[in-house]
């Protein structure tokens, strides 16, 4: 196998993935990447075209004899989630993604790799730019700010496509054909809080949690990983019992969508206390690494001395704060009573950052039921008043009711089964996917999503699988040949 990306099977996709990845493109900030994927469009002499929100779409004619076939949307994300080990040096806004091959995986160092949704990506540039790949009438649709909120695809507007069948490229099973997903709400709470001279004479210390496995808030929320937000407030809650602890920083998380894998917080303790707290957080360690150990076995607690802050947080908010986010619903909330091991509703706390006197918290909030999504979003935010927090809604979005019947299910269905020999699992995802929203729209447009392999999305062990593109990629091929004639 080849040790560099650029000489990886098919060669023109993984060359493709690599230009990507040299141009930023986090989510909000997507200017260059917009302006990279128009100059490709237009290098290929093919229709451009730019929306009000910046979502591009580039169109291209069927090959000579598919005419009359369906036209299809292919349909990925340009924003990658932007996440990097608190050891890593690495400027997301400047510097391409460092990546490499180890055995049968393309990898990033210390950072996201982008392949959520790169690969998709880079599979609809290889498409466009093909002359010898029979295919219908193409409608490239790559969609900004799908990480951070699914803007691009609430901004779409219902005239600029015209396709029949909509393939949405952005799984991470490849033997996974998805016809449904969750929706989701984003629910924020900020307060603030009086500020107390540190006691006197006492010790600081910096707090942290880290080495947990993350990954995605909701293809990944399922698996009961730790959650460092989770975590640190369960400690200070603790050692709040059993010393003199007054808090001064907790800043933990970071994305919505990403289950948090690191926290911190900076606390005071009594001088006398210190041998005492020391042995306490070694002992809250080896807890929490038992009932981690399968989860998350790099799990680790560790304390530094540091300089003495000049405030901490008033007692009585620091207890009510901390038994607040104590209360804070976070991972499963319910399964699916009709699809058997389907994740219904969820909520990740995201971010806290406690600081100088202001706090602010963000979850996110997930279900395939939208009632039931409000309704735990309202649960949160009513535990959030209860400690004087001014919360708030942003960000909804639809989920996407499946609809197995889809022609172009059964189509790709027995395709599966022809070519692998060995059914697809036709499911629905507990993670938000742009067709739910870009349905509302497009209410005639048959949609369903798959992808290759990947693992680890939106943190830094994300890997792509190069055995399962060669897998997804002939596939795709193979769907677009049988797409039927229109009728």
């Amino acid at each position: 196998m080849s040790n560099t990306i650029n000489e990886l099977s098919p060669s023109e996709l993984w060359q493709n993935f690599a230009a990507l990845n040299g141009v930023p493109r986090a989510s909000k900030k997507e200017e260059q990447v917009i302006q990279f994927i128009i100059d490709y469009g237009k290098k290929l002499n093919l229709e451009t075209i730019k929306d009000d929100v910046g979502n591009v779409i580039i169109k291209k004619p069927a090959t000579p004899g598919m005419e009359k076939k369906q036209t299809v949307c292919l349909q990925s994300h340009l924003d990658m989630v932007h996440q990097k080990n608190a050891d890593t040096k690495f400027d997301f806004a400047t510097q391409g993604i460092d990546m490499f091959v180890e055995g049968d995986w393309v990898k990033a160092n210390g950072t996201t790799l982008g392949a959520d949704n790169g690969i998709g990506v880079a599979s609809i540039m290889t498409l466009l730019s093909s002359y010898n790949i029979p295919h219908p009438a193409l409608e490239a649709l790559f969609t900004i700010d799908e990480e951070t909120g699914m803007t691009g695809a609430l901004g779409l507007k219902g005239s600029l496509l015209s396709a029949d069948i909509l393939l949405n490229l952005d799984t991470e099973d490849d033997d996974e054909l998805t016809i449904g997903c969750a929706g989701g709400i984003d629910v924020s709470a900020d307060g603030k809080y009086k500020l107390e001279k540190a006691p006197a004479g006492s010790v600081a210390f910096r707090l942290t949690v880290n080495g947990l496995t993350g990954g995605h808030s909701g293809m990944d929320i399922y698996k009961g990983r730790g959650n460092a937000n989770k975590l640190i407030n369960r400690i200070l809650l603790n050692g709040k019992d059993k010393f003199d602890l007054r808090i001064s920083l907790i800043d933990g998380g970071g994305l919505r969508n990403a289950i948090p894998r690191e926290s911190f917080a900076e606390i005071t303790i009594a001088a006398d206390e210190v041998d005492a707290f020391k042995t306490f957080v070694k002992a809250e360690e080896d807890v929490l690494k038992n009932e981690y150990q399968s989860t998350d076995p790099k799990l680790k607690i560790s304390i530094e001395k540091i300089t003495t802050p000049e405030f901490v947080m008033d007692a009585p908010y620091q207890y009510a704060l901390l038994r607040t986010l104590a209360a804070c619903p976070n991972g499963i909330y319910r399964m699916s009573p009709e699809i058997n091991g389907l994740v219904q509703t969820s909520n990740n706390l995201a971010r806290v950052l406690v600081k100088d006197g202001a706090f602010s918290i963000l979850c996110l909030t997930r279900s395939s039921v939208d009632s039931e999504k409000m309704d735990l979003a309202k649960t949160i935010c009513y535990n959030f008043e209860m400690a004087g927090a001014k919360p708030a809604y942003g960000g909804s979005y639809p989920g996407w009711a499946p609809k197995p019947d889809a022609p172009i299910v059964k189509l790709m269905s027995d395709l599966y089964k022809e070519l692998f020999k060995s059914d697809a699992h036709v499911n629905a995802v507990h993670a938000g996917l742009e067709c739910g929203i870009l349905g509302t729209n497009y209410t005639d447009m048959q949609m369903i999503s798959f992808g290759p392999n990947i693992r680890g999305a939106h943190s830094p062990d994300e890997k792509v699988q190069i055995s399962s593109v060669q897998k997804y990629w002939p596939f795709l091929l193979e769907t677009l040949k049988r797409i039927p004639d229109k009728n």
